[in-house]
């Protein structure tokens, strides 16, 4: 543990919080991708399964647990309580696009070839593309709303967090994980114009609109 860690997932715990803040307050899901959210959903079931086999610390367990429960009411208020505000026609992007090169992936780059670590590994791929629903339904509707655009601000500082974290290890622990330092890049640069684009727009209070980063 270090301060990046920390910092990232207060980071990322936050911007999940404010989704389900959003939803919550306005009764609404309008702008908000339930594709992107099913995928989050997956990451944390596909990722956490050793919440049953390997215990860390309270810490790590509560977060876990937390992430997973913020993860699935976020679907749950998509898809039941709040499904008529639900913006379907925007929300297009094909899964198949993502899931097919992803579990394939998971298969052939994995560091032991077991369910966990396939499970794990298919995690850490899907996390670093889960996003992309939401920023092509940005960039398809033409905006976002303002709350919207904090949460993916602090999903993305959340990568960027976690790449210092990495970078941290490997300096005093000379510990280096390819795969998810290899993704956590790959996540970040999807959000580098977004990046941009709240800073001189959001945070001028200005419209957001995005275009589509592949």
């Amino acid at each position: 543990m270090n301060i990046f860690r920390i910092l990232g997932d207060l980071s990322h715990l936050l911007a999940m919080l404010l989704l389900l803040a959003k939803i919550w307050r306005t009764q609404s899901c309008a702008g908000i991708s339930g594709k992107s959210q099913i995928l989050f959903a997956l990451v944390f079931t596909t990722r956490y399964l050793d919440l049953f086999t390997n215990f860390i610390s309270i810490y790590n367990t509560v977060m876990k647990v937390v992430f997973l429960l913020c993860a699935y009411v976020t679907v749950y208020m998509i898809y039941g309580k709040f499904r008529k505000t639900f913006d379907r026609g925007n929300d297009t992007f094909r899964l198949e696009f993502l899931l097919v090169p992803v579990i394939g992936l998971s298969f052939l780059e994995n560091y032991n070839f077991t369910p966990l670590e396939i499970l794990w590994t298919f995690s850490i791929y899907l996390e670093s593309v889960a996003i992309l629903p939401q920023l092509f339904m940005i960039s398809k509707t033409g905006e976002a709303e303002t709350i919207t655009t904090h949460y993916l601000f602090f999903l993305g500082l959340y990568r960027a967090l976690y790449l210092a974290n990495w970078i941290r290890r490997y300096q005093t622990e000379n510990f280096y994980d390819q795969i998810a330092v290899v993704s956590g890049v790959v996540q970040t640069i999807f959000y580098c114009d977004f990046f941009y684009l709240y800073v001189t727009k959001v945070l001028k209070g200005k419209k957001l609109s995005l275009p589509m980063p592949i």
